[in-house]
């Protein structure tokens, strides 16, 4: 009797996690898209017309049951990846993602190679 209980209760919290991660905020979507108007502010922080008229088609995606990747995506279709600040990795971007880890990794070598020549003229 106790076990099934459990089971029930388990399956119940369950359903409230997956509930809750359903669930689109509207201010975590305002904070990750960029004000094309103002230089370098959120459509969250800015009170320009432009980001008012996103705000709202912002929540009317979300009445209309679309995920927060969808709504970034459907932005970023409209207005280019730059409005998002986190842009999707695509063949486009490539390099936005990727040089830095690569001179990263390149100016290590070269270090490593300038000391391990300095350690061998000693």
């Amino acid at each position: 009797m106790k076990l099934k209980i459990l089971i029930i209760i388990f399956i119940f919290k369950l359903s409230i996690l997956k509930s809750a991660e359903n669930i689109v905020e509207p201010n975590h979507i305002h904070k990750n898209l960029r004000c094309l108007v103002c230089q370098g502010q959120s459509i969250s922080d800015s009170n320009s017309d432009f980001a008012q008229t996103v705000k709202l088609v912002v929540k009317d995606l979300i009445e209309q049951g679309k995920s927060e990747e969808e709504i970034y995506s459907f932005m970023a279709e409209k207005y280019g990846d730059w409005i998002v600040y986190k842009p999707q990795l695509n063949k486009e971007n490539f390099l936005l993602w990727f040089l830095p880890y690569f001179i990263l990794s390149f100016g290590g070598f070269i270090i490593f190679r300038l000391l391990k020549k300095k350690t061998q003229k000693t």
